[in-house]
């Protein structure tokens, strides 16, 4: 009785997805962002007022790329939204390298915080083999199906063990910054570009290889946050914009408020 009076709370308050289309519960994840530009369409997670984390192929050029925050349905505005300009965009070094796919994103001005714009903790500790966790984005769930949804989807999947990945995966031994997740008879595919993965309410990978939407078997292989927080944090208290950004943003301001 208790597990079944959990659930059902946790399905009112949005924790869980909707099972019948695998939609998220409209605006359950206040940090989930789109990212729009230079002709590509990503995620990413909201994790300060000013700053967002996606892959690194998701990096593009400054001012080229719109971050939609409060989104959930694409084909409709939903008076939730928030559209702002990314003016700085860093990936970790060495760039693609085996061991990195993380890019740092600035906003051009901080983000309102409203119940449908929150940002999602960075992780306090590891995720844990058979944890259960959550990603978000606007893919498809059906392997077989490449084209977007216009309404964000949320798939549950645990946490797979490093053995098992790396006996999966055996060319990638010497990956050492990725978790894995998603098995088979589990919703192991969601096909967009730097999914979201969230675990106990912090946030633990931005989708790396897409291998769940290939062969429901393979987990699908995500960038491991929890080894990037000290890089994270260093790079938001100590990044300086240049003069020129920050004469491109003052711009962009004044423009925007009529001045």
């Amino acid at each position: 009785m208790n597990l079944l009076l959990l659930t059902v709370i946790l399905g009112l308050a949005g924790a869980l997805p909707l099972k019948e289309s695998k939609e998220c519960r409209p605006h359950s994840r206040p940090w989930h962002v789109l990212l729009r530009g230079d002709k590509k369409s990503c995620s990413g997670a909201l994790i300060d007022q000013r700053w967002i984390v996606t892959s690194y192929d998701c990096a593009t050029t400054p001012y080229t790329t719109i971050a939609t925050l409060g989104e959930h349905d694409l084909t409709v505005e939903e008076a939730t939204e928030q559209h702002i300009v990314v003016s700085d965009v860093i990936q970790h070094e060495p760039y693609r390298s085996p061991l990195h796919s993380l890019t740092l994103m600035r906003l051009s001005e901080p983000v309102r915080l409203t119940p449908y714009v929150q940002p999602i903790p960075l992780p306090s500790r590891c995720a844990l083999p058979g944890e259960i966790c959550s990603v978000s984005g606007w893919g498809s769930t059906n392997s077989s199906h490449s084209n977007n949804s216009p309404r964000l989807k949320c798939i549950t999947v645990p946490v797979v063990d490093d053995q098992t990945c790396v006996e999966t995966f055996p060319e990638y031994l010497y990956w050492g910054n990725m978790v894995c997740a998603g098995q088979n008879d589990t919703d192991n595919c969601l096909s967009d570009t730097s999914t979201v993965m969230v675990c106990d309410g912090q946030l633990q990978g931005l989708k790396w290889f897409d291998h769940g939407c290939r062969d429901p078997a393979h987990p699908t292989v995500y960038t491991e946050m929890c080894k990037y927080n000290g890089w994270i944090k260093s790079m938001m208290e100590n990044y300086a914009p240049t003069f020129t950004t920050t004469l491109k943003t003052t711009l962009s301001s004044q423009k925007a408020h009529g001045h």
